[in-house]
């Protein structure tokens, strides 16, 4: 299920990451690696707030959808 079905202080554990190439390479960027948890601070608006390996990162709800957990 895509990470925007997590609930505040939900955590899940990413399975994979759709999209182009360089959507792929961001996200990595980012932190979200296969096998990586990730946990659900809080959503604004449809966007989230979620922490990844200790830093807190806002996604859109759009970026969000393409990182499945």
């Amino acid at each position: 299920m895509p990470l925007t079905m997590l609930t505040n202080g939900q955590e899940g554990t990413v399975k994979r990451i759709t999209g182009k190439d360089e959507v792929r390479a961001f996200l990595k960027s980012l932190g979200f690696v296969e096998g990586g948890k990730v946990c659900v601070v809080n959503q604004i608006g449809g966007n989230l707030i979620v922490k990844v390996q200790e830093a807190r990162v806002a996604l859109s709800r759009n970026m969000a959808g393409r990182i499945l957990v």
